[in-house]
């Protein structure tokens, strides 16, 4: 199999087995107790709905976004590209919350080669960016996991300063609102085990079979069930790229069609590259934290280290899915011309994310960070804590220790309802 096919799968079997949402999600509404709502974003290989047995992306078998909305927040967990770029998905983010339909960018299409334009949504949260009467912006607070920490930077990073490249190739009367700019509608952005600076994972080289096998394997020892690969029902919502399920047409050639495809050799603008030390890197060249937005950041350490070879080790709780990739990361240094260096500083992880790219943009970044003390600042990175002894997966699935996870959040989303509202 292709060689980015290859990159994509490693990091895909270690997001994949806990990303669910519920087809009957009913939007939540603004309470008095929430000041801005909450917008969760997935990750790699993220999907909605109730496609893969009532498993939850955010909550494993039960639901942290209905948990969260019962305790009085509003509450979305949007559903965009799987495996597209952070460009794609971020442009996806906002058709999901506005409403319409997605508009990639004259500029962003005709240089990657996909349609400019995809599906189109209802909307699940239209006052979004409006004017109250009192005068306040209805902003949101954004959570995002893994890929979905570089998805929502880019979603606030296009808000406020636009594309230039857009408004340069683009009639004023077709530009979408997303590319113009002068949008502050964010009010926070924390990231959740976030590979900001990428994941070295993806400097190794794996085979796609196996690989896949064993992300399905994954799957059916967390949630008890044995599914071929082929007859999972993923949608890949690769539409830009021609890549959308035919009508009539069987899972299991839309699987195969997509698996085959030469998109994976030909484009950097997919999630794989993203993902990689050096797609980060360059990602975090133009993504910046901006001045009037609050950034938070969490990690997650699963691993220790060895007292025989230095090497950062999986701890006994961490999945066997995420073993092999661990044990790589522990490991691994590079200091190959034209790749970021890599040290030992890398070296703890929680299965597929370095802590020390969990914490903030750093290859190729300006942004700054400090650690949160209480009273958070704004246009910086407030990194808040490394969550010992939780891996990649169980941050999101929280098996082992429910209640202690579900505090965190809860004591998170707190902390984000209560931060300063423009009028006050």
């Amino acid at each position: 199999m292709k060689k980015h096919i290859a990159k994509l799968l490693v990091l895909v079997f270690a997001l994949t087995s806990v990303f669910y949402f519920p087809l009957n999600q009913a939007y939540a509404k603004e309470t008095e107790q929430a000041h801005y709502p909450i917008v969760m974003v997935h990750g790699l290989f993220g999907w909605g709905n109730n496609e893969m047995r009532d498993i939850y992306y955010w909550g494993g078998s039960n639901s942290l976004r209905e948990w969260l909305c019962d305790k009085g927040y509003a509450v979305y967990t949007p559903t965009i590209g799987p495996i597209s770029s952070n460009w794609d998905r971020a442009c996806e983010l906002y058709a999901y919350l506005k409403g319409g339909t997605v508009d990639y960018g004259k500029a962003h299409a005709e240089k990657y080669g996909h349609a400019r334009y995809g599906r189109t949504y209802p909307g699940i949260y239209k006052e979004f960016g409006e004017t109250t009467a009192s005068g306040d912006i209805r902003k949101i607070n954004l959570i995002g996991h893994s890929m979905g920490g570089q998805t929502i930077r880019t979603l606030v990073q296009l808000l406020e300063n636009g594309s230039a490249d857009e408004k340069r190739v683009t009639p004023a009367d077709e530009l979408s609102p997303l590319f113009s700019g002068g949008k502050s509608w964010v009010n926070s952005v924390t990231t959740i085990a976030t590979p900001h600076d990428g994941s070295q994972v993806a400097h190794e080289k794996y085979q796609m079979e196996p690989l896949i096998n064993q992300f399905y394997a994954a799957w059916a020892a967390k949630n008890g069930a044995a599914v071929d690969p082929s007859e999972a029902n993923i949608d890949f919502q690769l539409d830009q790229w021609g890549l959308k399920r035919n009508k009539g047409e069987s899972y299991a050639s839309y699987y195969k069609r997509v698996m085959k495809s030469n998109l994976w050799k030909k484009t950097k603008d997919l999630s794989v590259w993203d993902l990689s030390p050096e797609g980060a890197g360059e990602l975090n060249a133009w993504v910046h934290a901006q001045s009037d937005v609050y950034y938070f950041s969490i990690g997650c350490l699963d691993t220790h280290e060895s007292p025989i070879t230095g090497y950062q080790v999986p701890n006994s709780n961490m999945s066997n899915a995420l073993r092999r990739s661990s044990i790589f990361m522990g490991r691994y240094t590079n200091d190959h011309p034209g790749e970021v260096p890599i040290d030992r500083s890398w070296w703890k992880n929680d299965g597929i994310v370095s802590v020390i790219s969990s914490s903030s943009p750093k290859v190729y970044s300006k942004d700054t960070e400090t650690d949160y003390n209480g009273h958070p600042e704004k246009g910086v990175w407030n990194y808040i804590e490394t969550i010992d002894n939780v891996d990649h997966f169980e941050i999101v699935q929280m098996k082992q220790d429910h209640t202690e996870l579900l505090n965190k959040y809860l004591k998170l989303v707190k902390m984000l309802d209560g931060l300063p509202m423009d009028a006050e």
